[in-house]
C-alpha cells in the first residue's frame, strides 16, 4: 500500500492531505448537499481535521457564491459559498481553494463545509 498523503514540511505549521474512503455525508435545510467517498482530510496545526469533498460530489446547484474571500499563507486564497436552503446559518459555509499553492495542490476542485453551519456532516466507515 502506498501513501498518498502530502505532508508540508515544517514543524510550526505542518499540513497533510490524505484520500478517505468513508462514506461522508453532508446536509443542510434538511437537503443532501454532498455525498462522497472520494473526500480528502486535510489535517492543519493543531486544528480539527477538515473534509474536502469533490465538487462533482456536491449538489452545486445548491449553493450560491458569494463575495467574501480570505488568504490564507498555507494554502492560498479563499472563497466562499453560502447555501440558501439552509438559512441565515448557511451564509459562507462552504469554502473552496480554486488555486491552491502547490504543496496542497491536492484540495483544487473540492469543498469544504463549516459543522456548525450545516444541519450535518455525517461519516461512515
Amino acid at each position: 500500500m502506498t501513501d498518498k498523503s502530502i505532508k508540508i514540511p515544517g514543524p510550526d505549521h505542518p499540513i497533510t492531505v490524505t484520500p478517505n474512503t468513508a462514506h461522508i455525508v453532508v446536509r443542510a435545510g434538511g437537503r443532501t448537499v454532498a455525498d462522497t467517498r472520494r473526500a480528502l482530510t486535510l489535517r492543519e496545526a493543531s486544528y480539527t481535521p477538515v473534509q474536502y469533498i469533490p465538487r462533482e460530489d456536491v449538489d452545486m446547484t445548491l449553493l450560491e457564491r458569494t463575495s467574501h474571500t480570505t488568504h490564507c499563507p498555507y494554502k492560498g486564497d479563499c472563497s466562499y459559498y453560502s447555501i440558501p436552503v439552509g438559512g441565515e446559518r448557511a451564509v459562507n459555509a462552504v469554502w473552496s481553494y480554486e488555486s491552491p499553492h502547490a504543496a496542497v495542490a491536492q484540495i483544487a476542485g473540492h469543498l469544504a463545509f463549516y459543522p456548525d453551519r450545516v444541519d450535518s456532516i455525517e461519516e461512515t466507515r
